[in-house]
């Protein structure tokens, strides 16, 4: 019985020789550029003896000279013109695309940007902040994206992102850009009607509007109980998909809502909003700016995150300080 024969995979001759290909063009048109070998090994950043090798490599593939050399003078044989003239626009296309890369990366901020951000603090927070933007950096073109699904930077090519909670993701780069407050809320014709709960148990006892994630599932209401955190879910009169909706039935009288400090901070300080329960506020989560890398970043992402930053937490966006810090618990949990 004979043995199979082995057949060798076919080869693809650009493949193999391309890498020698390319060293052998670039030193050669950097030879016939600069004029001699040693010039051309400088601009090159390599020794006069590599550029050599490269030339030599280039001009066997080929089969044909292409320079001229003497100890005084090196020139293009007419093969090598002509070589040249093919060539040439090919490469400097290459440097051209080499130079814009760095320019997007060192540059003026100039491009285009993917941003994705949960629906209520996008509305809210992010998109009013662009017009700002996009006056200092006019050749920054940007596509906003409003949603409450997880956000996936590689299916949905996402540049930046914005996420709401407790990071938990080690692949991403998440800086905090203020902390995110949970507050529980009434409007002043809602208590007078009703009351306020003064502990958890009494939410049951309540007219309690919930809100309904992206994904569909009903956020649960955080609290923090000596240290640790709890998570409810009350029984809603009404529930909603859209924070604003939320916040508007609440103002309304229909109810009572813990919604995130940056959407409720205005009504608070109106009055138009009591808030309720904030000795047990949780106060470990956060809005963040998410990226993947920091490595290698273009400008436009640099100058968008920087900018975000500075101006959001120039915004003021948390609950009055009075409200979070100086609420004195009820006689009977003092006791």
């Amino acid at each position: 019985m004979t043995s199979p024969t082995l057949l060798s995979p076919p080869t693809d001759p650009l493949a193999t020789s391309f890498a020698t290909t390319y060293a052998g063009v670039v030193a050669f048109i950097a030879v016939v550029a600069e004029g001699s070998f040693a010039r051309a090994g400088d601009r090159l950043g390599i020794g006069r003896s590599a550029v050599s090798r490269n030339v030599q490599k280039l001009e066997d593939q080929l089969n044909v000279r292409l320079l001229h050399r003497t100890t005084r003078s090196t020139a293009p044989t007419p093969e090598g013109d002509l070589f040249y003239a093919s060539c040439h626009s090919g490469v400097s296309r290459i440097v051209q695309a080499v130079e814009e890369m760095r320019d997007l990366r060192d540059g003026p901020p100039r491009g285009h940007l993917r941003v994705s951000s949960a629906t209520g603090f996008g509305r809210k927070v992010v998109a009013p902040l662009l017009r700002d933007f996009q006056a200092i950096y006019p050749e920054v073109s940007i596509d906003l994206l409003l949603s409450d699904k997880p956000t996936d930077f590689t299916s949905d090519r996402i540049d930046i992102a914005f996420r709401n909670g407790r990071m938990e993701d080690a692949e991403i780069i998440a800086r905090q850009v203020i902390p995110m407050q949970l507050l529980v809320c009434a409007s002043p014709e809602y208590q007078k009607a009703h009351g306020l709960p003064a502990m958890m148990d009494d939410l049951a006892n309540h007219e309690c509007i919930n809100y309904r994630l992206g994904s569909g599932r009903i956020a649960e209401w955080e609290f923090k109980v000596e240290g640790q955190i709890r998570k409810l879910l009350p029984q809603a009169r009404l529930t909603c998909n859209d924070p604003e909706t939320v916040l508007q039935a609440v103002l309304d009288g229909q109810g009572i809502a813990q919604m995130p400090g940056y959407l409720v901070c205005e009504a608070l300080r109106s009055g138009a909003l009591i808030p309720c329960l904030m000795q047990y506020a949780p106060d470990d989560r956060g809005h963040h700016i998410c990226y993947l890398s920091r490595q290698h970043m273009p400008s436009r992402m640099r100058v968008f995150i920087d900018f975000m930053i500075a101006r959001i937490r120039a915004s003021d966006l948390q609950c009055p300080t009075g409200l979070a810090y100086g609420f004195q618990k009820p006689a009977a949990e003092a006791a």
